[in-house]
């Protein structure tokens, strides 16, 4: 997608890959009229280690000066939130999430953990391996999903119904998203005979 933009001439894609904040992004919120859930940086992450503190403390007085709008965060870098955390506000309305595909990175779920985040969730997508004994405490959200493309490696049902089960019996809310795959339209998101939708409660 990045390589894409790029080569449309799009402004904030003309260097590629290299990290960039863009300043001027930060004013657009304050622009909507209506309440918006919002996913922050879809197409990076926010805790990367070449982003400063400053730009991140920035991101958050922006999210902290909406509160009609619901922010979502996902990182990869879970030791870097947890490390920056306390120099940061959190208001209730920022989601903060953390990745996690398979039991390598499970360490992530620690780190979000003891963040001062309100609502905390995984995005176990793609899931690409087993998530078995997951300790889900203080742990508000869990969404599942496969991989999509061309090349998206396979998901088995087991794995999304013993998250599933984990998340039942630790009272967590669960949403699984997609099977994935080349047509992810036409595998859907059936799980069971039904949709999983739950939502975190709002603390």
């Amino acid at each position: 997608m990045t390589r894409r933009l790029q080569a449309m001439g799009i402004e904030k894609y003309k260097d590629g890959f290299a990290i960039k904040t863009h300043e001027s992004a930060l004013n657009i919120p304050y622009s909507w009229s209506k309440p918006k859930v919002v996913f922050v940086n879809s197409m990076s992450d926010l805790f990367h280690p070449e982003v400063p503190v400053e730009f991140i403390q920035k991101v958050f007085a922006v999210m902290n000066n909406t509160p009609q709008h619901t922010y979502q965060v996902l990182t990869k870098r879970a030791e870097r939130l947890y490390e920056i955390h306390h120099l940061l506000n959190w208001t209730k309305n920022i989601w903060m999430g953390v990745s996690v595909e398979d039991e390598r990175v499970i360490e992530r779920i620690d780190f979000l953990r003891e963040t001062n985040a309100y609502t905390k969730f995984l995005s176990c997508e793609p899931l690409i391996g087993a998530l078995q004994n997951m300790n889900l405490e203080n742990i508000n959200w869990v969404i599942a999903g496969g991989e999509s493309g061309r090349k998206a490696r396979p998901i088995q049902e087991s794995w999304v119904w013993d998250i599933r089960q984990q998340c039942a019996e630790q009272g967590v809310a669960f949403f699984f998203k997609q099977w994935g795959g080349i047509n992810k339209k036409k595998s859907g998101r059936i799980l069971g005979g039904r949709t999983y939708n739950e939502m975190p409660m709002y603390h």
